[in-house]
């Protein structure tokens, strides 16, 4: 490995960081630019899912010396050439471009790329030769050059407002001052002439200042449409390496507009909260013609006031959060600060820092004979989409503004004076539930504990009076009477209800022991077969019951174990496993949905449950379109399927019944769920339609109002592109292009849609907390994001939707991102009482929702993995039943699994069956409800069908061969097993402790406490995988003879040029059939959307005409858009 000594650059060297996806690129591109700062550059960081030109902009316009990505297998190769295109078309060739995305870019790829002009792409094996830093040390030393030296034309181009001209003329400042003193003295002296309002903005850090800053630049783009701003954003320079973290950029939605130019700056200086270029900065923006200038410093401490130096007027962001009333004489920018914000309003306390800020500015500026409501302090929560705090505090500052300057903004923007508000997902006094739970929880394991031990001492008695009553004592009468009183006495603090359990344990024992047992769901009677017959004609029990005959054992194992289908459901909600119908999932996502549903098809082929398992692209994943742009079309069809409208979804599924019992649906995306969703229920709801006309013999009747509907249109109907595959009749297929309401009468179609929604069976991810915590599709802002899951949960429940999980909450992607098994258990069960008390506070009955929430989890080789599953029913069944009064059915917690991807190796990779092998197995001894397991080869491709089949061959092997797998409770009376559950759920307990001291789980998601957490734990696995501490065979130890490289895969899986157009023409041609329906269905669902009403209900009707971007776009409009943070 290469020497780890960091580069030292001879030039500042900035570097602009993003991901072009999510998940896993996300924390990587996080690692890959702190070991970048530290190494001495400037980094200018964009976070998750950015597209190209944002990315090429963002470099313009900071005039980077170079680009550093992250990309994967969705349009990889588009997306950097695409850069690079962007690159030079805007005059910017010299920028370096680096990348790397693990084994999924080919070898032939990278050269292919590299030969394109792309610097370099580091591929897995050049991290095994060169480690972290050397990687980083060969990015930085390629890319130290001076930039800003030697203007040329551009000391005339930046005064048209070029973007390119005005970033190289400020670093010729920054980084030139001597060699072009007359050039800067002019520009200066210009400046003096021109009156371009100048906004200072400065406050403590962490006030929130940039995510304010995105908010008033947001207001007054739509306040002037014809008007241009210009920011500055200064942050520190790290005084020990020079490096600086300049992350301003990565909080703003607002500045993508070709109205907006923003610089970010480092202070190059220590303990200063300005660069000294800061002024010349300023005058290039005001010669280069912009109306507004923004100035952003870095936090500062109390007695900082630089900024009223350099601008016109200026705003003080701060928090409630300063201590006591007393330290507001310390603050020197409340003497000199026009306006000041008190941001992150939803604090406690904030009412009181109101007035207490109020008075202390009245007392500094001596405005006693003011009003001191009047005092222009305004409380706003700028992370809150459309907050009317920032609305009066914009207000307010174009006032000031004009007032300073005379700048004459003539603002539209009507603001009525209303306070901020936080509208609360979860009510503040509610804030504890974790903790209450846990309580709750450990409780309930005390009285468990107690009671078991009563009944252990009356069992000893009882067997005492037995034995002295056989044998011949001849004071035994006296005895017999004394512990008899000792029985009653002890009896008195025994639960009645308990001797009920004890009675019963018999009949339990005997109902098992017989061939067949007997039980009811939903008023129906099973009848199971309690045993099977080896191959040595021995009957195994499919449930084993523990021999146990002391009431104290008996009890306790009957209060924390029982049998499955039995609270605390620790070995499973169901009495048996449902027969014919095993855990395994079919999984597939690629190409168009034609190609998927063939592969559907063909996996489900010989199985009569089918559990289809669906990936989307991320053209799909972020809620886009498909299109032409390079960086959107690359990503087309790959690493998933794409979907954009209701035909889509409609061919995906086509042939499988999807109101059928023995058919369920899995959609694994998150941002965009509740689109998918609708396109998923109207394609249900179309198959029941066709099925109604085929049996009506109304083929030829419908078949003539679909011919005429298309003719009126000028269009034909969309088909299904190819011959249909084995296994696919058709169904679904009929009423493409159109729905069942357009060929059937209102009330037929009302009743068949009433029927279909109580029928289907599956379940969509749609979990927007561990998105934020985790993987990052995000696409609305947070609070939007949950409402729009409410309003899901409140559609199900209101149509009695009781089949269907309204969400997957979900721990694999937490885990994927680094995190241990117990913080994976432990913050997705938080998540999952976050939503529970979330839809308490809107009113909904918990045994309403109860049963439509269903979990996700990761499987890896951990020990604690063996309990993930048993330990989640055991903490839900209790919170449920003691802490929420919840019925039966809400206290079986439903979960999935799917082995883990972040144990899928690109060295060896046939190894990784064997891995998958293993947890496949914890996962079916655990009794899973569904199960998902990796293709071998997911690690460097999209899996083939080869894998695929292996994958599945996996679990069905197991289930179907293994001899012990027939046995449903396999880990029931193990020690080990014991033992681990009890340390897991008290680690989890403790871990909602923590979660509480934080303010819940979105306190602690705003201090991002979860996000740390996973970083941290990803960070200490791949140390250890990295020095050999844990040893991994064919990764870091037991390597092959050639050393184990990174696998080239033999078949690499891409949406082929044909798929790509025919989606792209699928969504043309519905945009023109339906292009007065769409606009008038989205502008209904933005009215819902104001007016508080139900969103789903309303998108259900726009999915119909509308597409998947379409519908993304008028609801960024209403609820926001979301704003990444660091």
């Amino acid at each position: 490995m290469q020497d780890q000594t960091p580069y030292t650059p001879i030039n500042k060297v900035r570097i602009v960081t993003a991901a072009s996806l999510f998940d896993g690129h996300d924390a990587a591109i996080n690692v890959m630019r702190r070991i970048i700062q530290a190494t001495g550059c400037e980094v200018i960081h964009l976070g998750h899912d950015r597209s190209a030109e944002e990315v090429v902009n963002t470099a313009i316009q900071e005039d980077a010396n170079a680009i550093a990505m992250t990309s994967y297998q969705g349009g990889h190769n588009e997306y950097f050439k695409y850069m690079r295109d962007l690159l030079n078309e805007k005059g910017a060739g010299h920028i370096k471009l680096f990348g790397g995305g693990g084994g999924t870019i080919l070898p032939s790829e990278i050269a292919e790329l590299q030969d394109y002009g792309v610097t370099k792409i580091y591929h897995p094996d050049d991290g095994r030769s060169m480690g972290l830093q050397g990687m980083i040390n060969d990015l930085v030393e390629k890319s130290d050059f001076p930039t800003g030296q030697n203007l040329n034309g551009e000391v005339q181009s930046f005064r048209k407002m070029n973007k390119m001209s005005i970033a190289r003329v400020i670093s010729a400042a920054e980084n030139f001052p001597e060699e072009n003193k007359e050039l800067l003295a002019g520009i200066s002296a210009e400046a003096k002439e021109i009156k371009t309002p100048v906004l200072g903005i400065t406050g403590t850090g962490g006030a929130g200042k940039s995510s304010l800053v995105d908010e008033l630049v947001r207001r007054f783009l739509l306040d002037f449409p014809e008007k241009n701003i210009a920011i500055i954003s200064v942050d520190p320079s790290k005084r020990k390496t020079g490096g600086a973290l300049l992350g301003d950029r990565i909080r703003m939605n607002s500045i993508r507009n070709n109205r907006v130019y923003m610089r970010s700056l480092a202070t190059r200086q220590a303990n200063l909260a300005l660069s000294a270029h800061i002024d010349v900065a300023k005058d290039i923006l005001k010669v280069a013609g912009y109306d507004l200038i923004i100035l952003e410093t870095s936090g500062i401490g109390q007695s900082d006031t630089e900024i009223t130096d350099h601008s016109d007027a200026s705003l003080y962001v701060m928090t409630p959060e300063y201590g006591a009333a007393t330290q507001l004489e310390k603050i020197d920018m409340l003497d000199f600060a026009d306006v000041i914000a008190l941001n992150k309003f939803d604090k406690r306390g904030a009412l009181d820092a109101l007035r207490d800020v109020k008075k202390q500015f009245q007392r500094n500026h001596v405005l006693f004979d003011n009003d001191v409501d009047t005092m222009p302090v305004y409380g706003t929560i700028a992370s809150q989409f459309n907050d009317p705090g920032v609305n009066s505090l914009y207000a307010k500052l174009i006032d000031t503004i004009n007032e300073r300057t005379g700048a004459g903004f003539d603002s539209q923007l009507v603001a009525a004076n209303e306070m901020s508000e936080k509208i609360f997902i979860i009510p503040p006094k509610r804030v504890r539930y974790l903790s209450e739970i846990a309580d709750s929880n450990r409780n309930y394991d005390k009285w468990a504990k107690e009671q078991s031990a009563i009944a252990q001492k009356l069992y000893g008695i009882k067997k005492t009076i037995t034995t002295i009553q056989e044998a011949e004592i001849t004071d035994s009468a006296r005895l017999i009477k004394d512990l008899e009183e000792t029985y009653a006495k002890v009896a008195l603090d025994f639960d009645p209800k308990l001797q009920i359990v004890l009675d019963e344990w018999d009949g339990v024992k005997e109902s098992y022991a017989n061939d067949i047992y007997t039980y009811l769901v939903r008023n129906k009677e099973i009848k199971v077969e309690t045993k099977t017959i080896s191959l040595s004609h021995q009957k195994i029990s499919k449930v084993s019951l523990p021999k146990y005959e002391a009431w104290g054992d008996v009890l306790q194992w009957n209060l924390q174990e029982n049998v499955p289908g039995k609270f605390p459901f620790t070995a499973g909600i169901y009495p048996f496993k449902r027969q014919g119908e095993d855990p395994t999932r079919m999984f597939a996502g690629e190409g168009g949905p034609e190609r998927t549903n063939k592969r559907f098809h063909y996996l489900s082929g010989s199985m009569p449950a089918k559990r289809l398992s669906t990936a989307f692209d991320s053209v799909t994943l972020y809620g886009n379109d498909p299109d032409h742009r390079p960086d959107i079309y690359g990503k087309i069809g790959n690493a998933g399927v794409s979907i954009c409208c209701l035909d889509d979804a409609k061919k995906l599924y086509s042939g499988f019944n999807l109101a059928h019992a023995m058919t369920s649906v899995s959609m694994t995306i998150n941002g965009p769920a509740p689109m998918l969703l609708g396109f998923f229920m109207n394609a249900a709801i179309d198959q029941q339609c066709e099925l109604y006309i085929k049996e009506n013999g109304l083929e030829a009747e419908v078949q003539q109002k679909i011919d005429a509907y298309f003719k009126e249109k000028g269009s034909v109907q969309p088909k299904y592109d190819g011959d249909l595959p084995l296994g696919n009749d058709g169904l679904g297929l009929m009423l493409l292009g159109l729905t069942g309401d357009k060929v059937l009468p209102a009330d037929v179609y009302a009743k068949i849609k009433a029927e279909t929604l109580t029928q289907v069976r599956g379940t969509v991810q749609a979990d927007i907390l561990k998105e934020d915590q985790a993987q990052n599709t995000c696409i609305f802002s947070t609070e939007f994001a949950l409402r729009l899951m409410g309003d899901v949960q409140q559609y199900f429940t209101d149509n009695g939707v009781r089949n269907f999980y309204s969400v997957s909450i979900s721990g694999y992607h937490i885990a994927e991102a680094g995190a241990n098994p117990i913080t994976q258990l432990a913050f997705t069960l938080a998540n999952g009482f976050t939503y529970v008390e979330y839809y308490l506070s809107r009113g909904m009955d918990i045994n309403a929702f109860g049963p439509n929430l269903s979990f996700f989890f990761s499987n890896g080789i951990d020990p604690e993995y063996a309990v993930i599953g048993r330990v989640a029913r055991k903490i839900w069944a209790k919170a449920m039943k003691l802490k929420y009064g919840a019925n039966e059915r809400s206290q079986m917690l439903k979960y999935h699994i799917q082995t883990s991807g972040r144990s899928l190796h690109a060295q060896e990779i046939d190894f990784n069956d064997i891995r998958t092998t293993l947890q496949a197995l914890y996962a079916i001894y655990d009794n899973c409800n569904s199960l998902h397991t990796n293709a071998y080869d997911e690690a460097i491709t999209t899996p083939t069908e080869e894998s695929v089949r292996r994958a599945v061959a996996i679990q069905l092997i197991i289930n179907k061969e293994l001899g012990l797998a027939k046995n449903e409770n396999p880990m029931q009376g193990s020690f080990i097993t014991e033992e681990l559950t009890e340390l897991v759920e008290e680690a989890v307990m403790t871990e909602f402790d923590k979660i509480t001291e934080r303010g819940g789980v979105l306190g602690a998601m705003e201090t991002m406490y979860q996000r740390s957490k996973i970083q941290e734990e990803s960070l200490y696995y791949e140390t250890l995988k990295h020095n050999g501490d844990f040893p991994i065979i064919g990764v870091n130890t037991f390597l092959s003879s050639k050393g184990s490289p990174t696998v080239l895969p033999k078949e690499v899986i891409r949406a082929t040029e044909d798929e790509k157009q025919f989606q792209i023409n699928t969504l043309q041609s519905l945009n023109k059939r339906y292009e007065a329906e769409a606009k008038q269905e989205l502008t209904h669902l933005q009215q819902v959307a104001l007016q508080n009403g139900n969103v789903f209900e309303a998108l259900m009707e726009a999915s119909k005409v509308c597409s998947l971007g379409q519908i993304t776009s008028a609801l960024f409009e209403v609820g926001g858009q979301y704003r990444r943070n660091m």
